[in-house]
């Protein structure tokens, strides 16, 4: 019996963060996340090659491959990866889940189910600053949307805009920080701010920000 010959795709992810090229196995079942699919399509799960990582010089997808080589590819390194990669661009772009997904043999709809799961993680860029507001039981008995409220208008930002135009600060809720006693609570770049107000909230972010600016002057 004559073994059907393979053959292979040439795949290009281009984006944000620039441009990288990889074969992969011909299947008519392969999901990639920038095409139209199906919602039926988009929850089978293929299998993919792992990606090697060659990117042309002065990209930036050569980080990713950093990271990547670093942890280990193996899909039980999924979650590390993309906490290295957030903390390195403060956000996951949608070209760069297509490629850990085939750096680790895994489908894009696994790993941006993943991303989308965890709240950690954020699919849109934050600012160099991220403010986390609580709103769980107790914060919100003592009153942390005035809180919210006063970020905002103070910030320029709403339900809809959660960042800086000069994307220098996010502001966000949070279902709880598990810092009951402190509350309200705000955490400002991991630094837990307990007993809040909206003035002392208003102050402590206006001063972050303006500490940043002279240390640029």
């Amino acid at each position: 019996m004559t073994s059907r010959p393979r053959r292979s795709l040439e795949r290009t992810l281009e984006g944000e963060l620039g441009r990288f090229v990889f074969d992969e196995p011909y299947r008519e079942s392969y999901i990639d996340l920038r095409l139209s699919i199906s919602r039926d399509d988009l929850l089978k799960e293929p299998v993919m090659q792992h990606a090697e990582c060659s990117v042309s010089p002065g990209r930036r997808f050569e980080k990713i491959c950093t990271i990547v080589d670093s942890l280990g590819r193996q899909p039980s390194k999924l979650i590390p990866i993309l906490q290295a990669v957030q903390d390195e661009y403060r956000y996951l772009p949608e070209e760069v889940l297509t490629y850990v997904a085939v750096s680790l043999g895994l489908s894009p709809s696994k790993v941006y189910g993943v991303a989308t799961f965890y709240s950690h993680f954020a699919l849109e860029p934050k600012g160099r600053h991220v403010v986390r507001l609580c709103d769980g039981t107790a914060c919100h008995v003592r009153e942390s949307l005035p809180i919210l409220d006063a970020l905002r208008s103070a910030l320029g930002l709403s339900e809809t805009k959660k960042t800086t135009s000069d994307m220098a600060v996010t502001v966000e809720t949070v279902a709880c920080l598990g810092a009951c006693g402190l509350a309200p609570v705000v955490v400002v770049d991991d630094v837990v701010h307990g007993a809040m107000t909206p003035a002392k909230a208003v102050e402590l972010v206006e001063r972050i920000v303006r500490a940043e600016k002279e240390s640029q002057a």
